[in-house]
């Protein structure tokens, strides 16, 4: 992700260098050396490269190239990265063309009007993929447009439900006050921004510890009159299932409600047409107006290029695009930013063109096989498997531990005695309301093949019984060194303070969250560092500013055990848009009260 930056001051930064370091008189490269030997040999090699501001003088391209390559040397092997669903891997012909285009800003349509022919040839094709009616009327033909990814396709598909909702509102004389969107607690976190960002209320369809789905009745009896629409995923985050458009759509049919749906294919939409043509999730479906869809996924292409496609021009509300003429030529926009390369188009055009239909059936279908034998060899190792086989999902595999009281070790130590090996396997926790079940996840892509797969599967059975030999304790404080020190841990302080998260997991004080999505306040505390001068002995959390004790949960809190244990203690209240929490001391003495708003 992308981080908020602070900008520290140099001199507190080098304050922090080894007083050792600073004392050393070594006979180093004078400021009149130049580069004239080696990389290694000038007096750049010999310097902390710059961090925080520009240096005044310029550098030679062949230090700073090697400069660079050797910082980024320190990255992860993208190969090796099973967390990710992004692209590694692509022809070395595909990547000249995107090298030569790279100067090339797509939105000027007047200057590069092959490159936006090239998008129009794209949208078509993924349109009809989706089986999208075609048609010469504006008002018949689908419509679509490329994005910098799904999220901005996300955001845009958002934007058109809301302003058809709300001009349909408006045109009945009703309240525009209130639209919500119903979707899946299993959603990719886009979601979330887009309902936040644009002022619209999530309600979700919970997911369960044994359905990671929505349930298609659970969630059309979530419409009302405020739902600007459905958004229904082909191949969720946490396991890549399908979710059922198709009985989400009939039952909309049954009910006689005109409520739209949304089809998340980032994943799914360049897998499912190939691997379960049959299925009916796309345009075939009346209620589905949009679908967006990730290119840089198993669309096969660099990040990052996303689409996004309409059933017709009527489900896309004419105010939200934009005209404009001042780069020589009339244009139509709708798009979050303007400015963008027109390189990852272009590689999306060659993947379509040289893969065709049999080239992108024959790719997915493989990684589907290889998925299905990830899977079949962890189940026999003993794991439970989480993910669908055999086409019902993505070509995934998700699968947690059995639940064994004597067993000393998790999903998450499993997660990182993996990565001393090389491989990047993320372990999680499942979504709201599913007990806090922890999961790992292998993504299967295009580069993943049988070979590598026969060395994952080898690893993980190694780290199991490297795993097996450590007690308890001794995993428990390997992780929390890995937590305090580790280097990727580490560059997350750069993010602004007033925007760094503190989990449960990482929290080392009293803490209160206010959880939007479930509307639950809830308090943690941990016996260790407490910030108060005593331990409180009460902690009560109303569920209001009023304080009724009827609504409230009180929290007895111990006063014994070591210093050195963490306990977390965490209990959940509704609340309202209001609640107050309050800490006593021993002796009764109310120490502070806290009132906080919830969103609504």
């Amino acid at each position: 992700m992308v981080h908020l930056s602070t900008i520290p001051d140099e001199d507190e930064v080098n304050n922090k260098l080894v007083e050792g370091l600073k004392k050393a008189h070594l006979q180093l490269v004078n400021d009149e050396d130049s580069f004239t030997t080696s990389v290694y040999g000038s007096k750049f090699a010999a310097r902390d490269l710059p961090k925080h501001e520009m240096p005044e003088q310029e550098m030679p391209k062949e230090v700073a190239y090697r400069m660079i390559k050797d910082e980024l040397s320190l990255d992860g092997n993208p190969m090796l990265n099973l967390a990710s669903f992004v692209t590694t891997y692509m022809e070395e012909e595909a990547e000249k063309l995107m090298a030569e285009s790279f100067s090339k800003n797509f939105i000027d349509y007047e200057e590069y009007p092959q490159s936006a022919d090239i998008q129009n040839r794209c949208v078509s094709m993924i349109g009809k993929l989706f089986n999208a009616p075609a048609g010469i009327d504006d008002s018949l033909g689908a419509i679509g447009t490329s994005c910098v990814g799904s999220s901005e396709a996300i955001m845009l598909a958002v934007l058109a439900m809301k302003k058809r909702w709300k001009n349909k509102r408006l045109a009945e004389g009703k309240p525009v006050d209130r639209p919500n969107i119903v979707m899946s607690s299993a959603v990719q976190v886009c979601w979330e921004k887009a309902a936040r960002y644009f002022e619209v209320e999530e309600k979700y369809c919970y997911v369960t510890d044994d359905r990671y789905v929505i349930d298609p009745e659970e969630t059309v009896n979530l419409v009302d009159e405020n739902t600007i629409g459905i958004c229904a995923i082909m191949g969720t985050t946490y396991t890549g299932e399908y979710e059922d458009v198709k009985a989400v759509n009939d039952l909309l049919t049954k009910k006689g409600l005109s409520t739209p749906i949304h089809v998340d294919a980032a994943s799914g939409g360049f897998v499912a047409p190939f691997v379960v043509p049959d299925l009916e999730w796309d345009f075939r479906l009346e209620h589905v107006v949009s679908i967006n869809v990730s290119g840089h996924k198993y669309g096969l292409v660099y990040p990052g290029v996303g689409w996004v496609v309409w059933r017709s021009a009527k489900f896309l509300p004419q105010e939200l695009v934009f005209n404009i003429n001042y780069l020589g030529a009339d244009q139509a926009s709708f798009t979050l930013n303007f400015s963008k390369g027109a390189s990852q188009v272009i590689g999306q055009y060659y993947q379509l063109i040289r893969l065709g239909k049999h080239g992108y059936r024959a790719i997915m279908s493989n990684l589907t096989r290889t998925a299905n034998y990830l899977s079949d060899s962890l189940e026999a190792q003993g794991f439970i498997i989480m993910s669908k086989k055999n086409g019902d999902g993505l070509p995934l595999v998700a699968f947690r531990l059995p639940h064994k009281e004597d067993r000393n070790y998790d999903e998450f130590a499993l997660a990182h005695q993996l990565r001393v090996r090389g491989w990047v396997v993320p372990a999680y926790t499942m979504a709201p309301k599913t007990d806090n079940l922890k999961m790992l996840r292998v993504v299967v892509r295009e580069d993943f093949t049988r070979n590598r797969c026969d060395s994952l599967i080898t690893d993980i059975k190694l780290s199991q019984a490297v795993l097996e030999q450590m007690d308890k304790e001794s995993i428990k404080k390997q992780q929390e060194f890995i937590n305090k020190h580790h280097v990727s841990s580490g560059k997350s302080t750069h993010n602004h303070p007033k925007y760094r998260v503190r989990n449960l997991r990482s929290c080392d004080a009293f803490a209160f969250y206010v959880c939007p999505r479930i509307k639950m306040l809830t308090a943690s505390h941990r016996r260790k560092n407490i910030p108060f001068r005593e331990r409180p002995a009460r902690l009560t959390l109303y569920a209001n500013e009023r304080r009724e004790h009827k609504r409230a949960v009180s929290i007895d809190m111990p006063r014994t055990g070591g210093v050195d244990r963490s306990v977390v203690e965490t209990h959940k209240v509704g609340v309202e848009k209001k609640a107050s929490l309050s800490v006593e001391l021993p002796g009764g003495q109310k120490l502070l009260t806290l009132r906080i708003a919830c969103p609504s």
